[in-house]
């Protein structure tokens, strides 16, 4: 999966100069909210919710936003339903873009994701019309410092996991897409602390942008796209060397 370990390094820069803290709280309080509208609104029930939960309060989210956040999901709070949506298009120098989007505004948001492909020189493109460049994966991540490689390795692949790697922060478990729920079950029954478990879309090859101006065009669409309100997830075929990354990212 070298494809998924560059796109992480990505992923990562991003994460470490984005410390916004209302910007964090929605997108705790959207996770929450999906779980609870997809598996209930109880925690003891409903693992994915337990976690989000537990991320949200890792982060001092108050009490009061997270009750709000289950009642969204569930319907309590009437109005419309939280939505999940997936656009798909092309990055300056070529690069495919995935972005999923959880909102209760289909039309708003269909509009604004549009508008920062256009500002930052990308292109919208149809339903798969880059999806199936990307195979569909569940990811689980647990913190590097709660167990040894090795030690993840084994309770991994006993869970049914088909892949893992670690990086500085994390051990990155991969499953099959169907089998996301199950193998995070597996892992915690073996107590290890799961920071976030989420499907993915993992690049089948990478395209290699060697040119800074076009790499820091992708760095910047993702940037955007990362940044809006809604988002989950990117998602980028896009492979740069160590040297640029850095620099653009930067």
């Amino acid at each position: 999966m070298a494809g998924h370990n560059k796109w992480s390094k990505v992923k990562h820069i991003k994460a470490r100069v984005d410390a916004k803290r209302g910007k964090v709280f929605s997108r705790l309080a959207r996770d929450i909210a999906v779980a609870a509208r997809d598996g209930g609104g109880d925690p003891d029930l409903n693992p994915r919710l337990r976690q989000a939960i537990d991320s949200a309060k890792s982060q001092s989210v108050p009490k009061d936003n997270i009750e709000r956040a289950i009642k969204k999901g569930t319907g309590e709070l009437g109005g419309e339903a939280i939505q999940e949506l997936t656009y798909e298009g092309y990055a300056p120098g070529g690069a495919a873009i995935i972005a999923e989007v959880a909102s209760d505004n289909t039309n708003r948001a269909a509009a604004d994701i549009r508008s920062i492909f256009n500002k930052n020189n990308g292109n919208l493109g149809s339903s798969n019309s880059v999806a199936y460049l990307f195979d569909r994966k569940g990811e689980i991540r647990i913190p590097a410092e709660s167990a040894t490689e090795d030690e993840i390795l084994e309770h991994a692949l006993d869970a049914g996991a088909e892949d893992v790697f670690s990086d500085e922060d994390d051990h990155v478990v991969l499953t099959p897409h169907d089998q996301l729920a199950a193998v995070a079950d597996g892992l915690r029954e073996k107590n290890l602390q799961i920071s976030s478990q989420q499907l993915v879309y993992i690049p089948q090859t990478t395209v290699r942008v060697d040119d800074k101006s076009d790499a820091a065009g992708i760095i910047r669409l993702i940037n955007a796209l990362e940044d809006y309100e809604d988002t989950v997830n990117v998602s980028s075929n896009f492979e740069t060397s160590e040297e640029i990354l850095e620099t653009v990212a930067g």
